[in-house]
């Protein structure tokens, strides 16, 4: 099997298992600020009811947790087995972030896991609660960790190549930590998890009342679950705009591919559209299948729905500020967004190519002893170094990520998001008296139908994310292609199918399990000791 045929096969593999694993940790995120909540008011009150609510998350909670630990494992050992070249030339930046979240978050975890989990009774109501809140604190330091090394794939920061080693040296680490792409994309993921998990929270609450079973412990978790939903939900549209507004700034293709904008007229030097009308938002609309190519002239669209100036306002936050199309970032010569002139594709891979070829040129006269032939070709890779990635391109075609998927992938992302507000809003409304909370039978069946949705709205998010930014490993640094290993495509495709049988099979347990716990529910003396107070 050839090259394209093993990127093919270990790019299926690293989405299979990023995808599997990403069901299990939103849920962990997200359960997690839940059975604190619970717990904390179980504290200030004393009430035993929210002890036993937080008892009863903490137990869900568990069981997704560790599901999630297995697949995120096998997740890291991918960068290793079927993307050497990637962890060869970045390790030195990229595993630093891992390394600090093996190490602290991980140490955290298990030292405060199993006090939340074995110390009821056994140490003091302070001490729990605070060993449950550094519990769910070390998963989303895990989280944060694990986000600043993919932020750093989008946008790397605080980094030198070291020609001699042919690495990519951390130069910055706070560069790398702070970047504002790694802030933004943490805070828009954790908060997006909140949201899932509270989603999915009161879904089983509602599964109670319609089964009109612990009636008092699905109303009033209801009560607390929903306000903390909504402030996820807005929380989550918030730093969504934000984080597509760093998109614009560091990787106009995806966003680009995001909206199927294709071309979008001259950019004046103000960095203006030259129309004077700035750029429409894509509110919905059905791609032209027949579109195979950036130049063959066909409409993208066969029919669109749009919003005057709103994708200027969100890329620029100007409402006539420029927005290149896919065909205006690959024939360059507009102004970007740091008042630079945008070079043609076409140049950058050729200037690309050159830095490669001094690279390989510095190294020969570097092992012939020749240090002034040395520095003159290190001084010529290092002119053109900024492009060098580029040079392993064939064509500028290859710089288009997949736009149909990409498209859609955002707009269900976002039109789910605003369902889920609006869920929570009608939520408020109606749980404002207990009675009508109780006998909503269509709210409670919209609740659980939203389970299924936020999951897909999760999984867009990834989809957008690194769909969008093929076919770079590492943005404009390090194509796939020149990142995978040198292995047979056989094996790739054998481990996926043995990786597809273990992950489905671990998900159809961790269903099993989930839903007979939920089915279980609270104790049922307990309960009924709790709702005939």
């Amino acid at each position: 099997m050839n090259l394209e045929s093993l990127l093919d096969w270990s790019r299926a593999q690293f989405a299979l298992t990023a995808m599997y694993h990403w069901l299990f940790v939103p849920l962990t995120l997200g359960l997690g600020v839940i059975m604190a909540i619970a717990e904390t008011k179980y504290y200030r009150s004393g009430e035993e009811f929210w002890k036993r609510s937080a008892k009863f998350w903490q137990k869900l909670f568990g069981i997704n947790f560790a599901i999630g630990v297995a697949t995120g494992l096998i997740l890291e050992f991918e960068f290793g087995t079927n993307w050497s070249n990637y962890s060869w030339f970045v390790g030195d930046i990229f595993g630093a972030p891992l390394a600090i979240e093996g190490i602290l978050a991980f140490f955290m975890e298990a030292t405060f896991i199993a006090v939340m989990f074995f110390g009821w009774g056994k140490v003091s109501k302070g001490f729990h609660l605070t060993s449950t809140w550094l519990t769910i604190i070390g998963a989303s330091i895990s989280a944060i960790w694990i986000l600043v090394a993919n932020a750093w794939m989008q946008h790397p920061a605080g980094m030198a190549f070291n020609p001699d080693t042919v690495r990519s040296e951390m130069a910055d680490f706070w560069a790398v930590a702070l970047s504002p792409v790694a802030i933004i994309k943490f805070l828009h993921t954790v908060t997006s998890c909140w949201l899932l998990g509270s989603i999915f929270a009161v879904a089983v609450c509602g599964w109670y009342l319609l089964r009109k079973r612990h009636n008092d412990f699905a109303i009033r978790n209801i009560k607390m679950v929903v306000p903390f939903g909504f402030i996820a939900a807005i929380l989550t549209v918030a730093t969504g705009d934000e984080s597509a507004y760093r998109v614009s700034e560091f990787q106009p293709m995806k966003l680009a591919a995001m909206e199927a904008l294709y071309d979008n007229g001259a950019c004046t030097p103000d960095g203006k559209n030259a129309c004077g009308e700035g750029t429409a938002l894509s509110l919905f609309g059905v791609l032209n299948p027949d579109k195979q190519n950036p130049q063959d002239g066909k409409d993208a669209f066969l029919f669109n729905i749009k919003m005057p100036h709103v994708l200027s306002l969100m890329a620029t936050r100007t409402s006539c500020g420029y927005v290149p199309g896919i065909n205006n970032i690959l024939e360059g010569n507009y102004t970007n967004f740091k008042g630079e002139a945008q070079l043609p594709a076409d140049t950058m891979i050729a200037r690309g190519k050159v830095a490669i070829q001094e690279l390989e040129a510095y190294k020969n006269a570097k092992a012939q002893g020749d240090e002034d032939a040395a520095a003159i070709h290190k001084a010529a890779m290092e002119k053109d170094f900024k492009y060098f990635g580029y040079g392993y391109l064939q064509n500028k075609n290859d710089l288009v990520p997949n736009v149909p998927l990409t498209y859609y992938s955002f707009r269900i992302m976002v039109g789910l998001g605003m369902l889920f507000i609006l869920l929570f809003i009608i939520y408020w409304i109606v749980g404002r008296k207990k009675e009508r909370l109780a006998k909503s039978r269509w709210l409670h069946i919209l609740g659980i139908c939203s389970v299924p949705l936020v999951y897909i709205a999760s999984q867009c998010g990834w989809i957008v994310a690194e769909v969008g930014r093929q076919p770079w490993a590492i943005q404009d640094l390090l194509p796939l292609r020149a990142a995978v290993s040198k292995l047979d495509a056989t094996n790739v495709m054998i481990t996926f199918i043995v990786f597809l049988v273990l992950f489905t099979a671990l998900l159809i347990a961790e269903l099993s399990i989930m839903l007979n716990a939920i089915k279980k529910g609270v104790d049922e003396d307990e309960t009924k000791n709790i709702e005939s107070k």
